[in-house]
């Protein structure tokens, strides 16, 4: 089950349409779906996450906790909603379409995936890039 939560925050997304997406990503890396939860927040809701969960005193986009036991993935995926929205700038893209690459991130690390050697970052990217154009097919 995929579920969205909202703390502080208004992000107007299509759940039904991400949910789709996200289920078929999951079958694509030969996982299965199990409990997802996805918080978007602000950015001191999630730098205070950062700090006391992962001693980190940096602002970040996503924070992702692994729940994932055997092939059935699980979590939960906090996005600032803040981050997304400057980054989107950054990288001169929609914010719609960073909101996504964000999101489809953290489904990656759920699945195994790294970005911490440069190695895991051009293959975390490639990935991001393989799972984003599936979003535009149409899932039944």
């Amino acid at each position: 089950m995929i579920n969205f939560f909202y703390e502080s925050v208004e992000v107007d997304i299509d759940e039904s349409r991400i949910s789709d997406w996200i289920k078929v990503v999951i079958l694509s890396e030969k996982k299965n779906e199990g409990e997802l939860n996805f918080i978007f927040c602000n950015d001191e809701y999630l730098i205070k996450m950062n700090q006391n969960f992962l001693k980190h005193d940096t602002y970040t986009d996503i924070i992702s906790f692994d729940n994932t036991i055997g092939n059935q993935l699980g979590g939960d995926i906090f996005i600032s909603h803040e981050r997304v929205v400057d980054n989107s700038i950054i990288y001169n893209v929609t914010s719609e379409e960073e909101l996504r690459r964000v999101m489809i991130h953290g489904i990656l690390h759920l699945c195994g995936y790294k970005d911490k050697m440069k190695a895991e970052k051009t293959i975390m990217r490639q990935k991001e890039d393989e799972k984003l154009l599936m979003f535009h097919v149409e899932h039944k």
